[in-house]
């Protein structure tokens, strides 16, 4: 195997180089995998536009990407879990295994999370815009003969979304409105559908994501700024929508969704919003008993996941709108932040 790899390093705004870095070595517990497809996320949009994400600023260049396929190229010391040459996909948060919220079941919700990609670790923590990148073992999910490196690279996406909607319990007969309609927010509509709400609504500023959005099966597309949009929703869903999915990030749309939620029904909040405290009407939530959940990445679904998408419950290739090879990274960013042409694009690693 070679010493040596290639890897789209973020070396400052808006400028990543394909560089040769050494290959990681493959500690105790640990996994070499050869990265096969990539896609390219909103936080690494924060990361190549801005130079950081939120509060995440990095203190050296690093890799990004955090959603991905990849092959199982060597074995660290004690892995029996996974044979070299399997195909997998890996969650790409390392929780510790061992505080009291990975012991209880929610390792999303564990202080010592190492995230691939992420400059929420200092130094940051390097990705999967590489031809290798190392997971522990228990973070790998083999994935089923005949899925696609395409279809497996959209599988931690589709984990967001999935969280998400168990986390509003169950969606079936619910009138459901998702506001933002990039590929989280699309995803997340997919799946209410998929569980049985009815209708499903997207809400977007651009047309073309509303557009998107009734092509993958939403029964309505609403425009947040629209003048007339209460009485729009009034004629469709009577005293507001039973679950409201907010996943732009958005402060305008988190405080429309309190507006926009009947009494009794359930926000559920996706998009990152920043570190800023934010208004809200507390006294809405407490009027009309308002429920207000926060979905942070994945929980334990990537198995779930994988199950929906082998059985044929819902299709994910259609929001793949690019794909370019390593070397144009940087054209790859591009692309992907042009939110009236793209939703997901990834990277052939190797």
């Amino acid at each position: 195997m070679n010493t040596t790899m290639h890897a789209a390093v973020l070396e400052s705004a808006r400028t990543i180089k394909i560089q040769s870095r050494p290959t990681p070595d493959v500690k105790p517990g640990m996994v070499l995998l050869r990265v096969r497809r990539a896609g390219i996320c909103g936080s690494d949009l924060h990361y190549f536009e801005h130079g950081a994400c939120g509060a995440f600023v990095p203190t050296r260049p690093f890799i990004l990407g955090h959603e991905f396929a990849a092959e199982v190229a060597a074995l660290g010391e004690g892995v029996n879990t996974v044979q070299v040459g399997a195909r997998v996909t890996a969650n790409p948060a390392r929780a510790c295994g061992v505080c009291e919220y990975c012991k209880s079941g929610r390792p999303n919700l564990c202080r010592h999370t190492i995230m691939l990609g992420s400059a929420s670790t200092t130094p940051p923590t390097d990705g999967a815009f590489a031809e290798f990148v190392t997971v522990r073992a228990d973070q790998c999910h083999v994935l089923p003969p005949g899925m696609d490196d395409a279809t497996a690279a959209m599988l931690e996406p589709f984990a967001v979304a999935l969280h998400a909607v168990k986390r509003a319990e169950t969606v079936s007969g619910k009138r459901v409105l998702v506001t933002g309609g990039g590929p989280i927010g699309l995803l997340v509509a997919m799946t209410a559908r998929m569980f049985g709400a009815a209708p499903v609504a997207l809400s977007d500023i651009l047309a073309s994501r509303r557009e998107t959005a009734l092509k993958l099966g939403a029964d309505v597309g609403l425009n947040p700024t629209d003048p007339h949009l209460a009485e729009i929703v009034r004629e469709r869903v009577g005293d507001g929508f039973d679950v409201v999915f907010e996943a732009s990030g958005a402060k305008a749309a988190l405080r429309q969704a309190f507006n926009l939620v009947r009494p009794g029904g359930t926000i559920v909040q996706i998009g990152t919003l920043g570190t800023e405290d934010i208004p809200l009407p507390a006294n809405q939530l407490m009027v009309r008993e308002i429920n207000l959940i926060g979905s942070m990445r994945y929980g334990n679904v990537f198995d779930e996941a994988i199950r929906l998408v082998q059985a044929g419950r819902i299709d994910l290739r259609p929001l793949i709108s690019g794909v370019l090879p390593l070397t144009e990274a940087v054209e790859a960013m591009r692309l992907a932040g042009d939110k009236n042409n793209a939703l997901k694009v990834q990277l052939e690693i190797s």
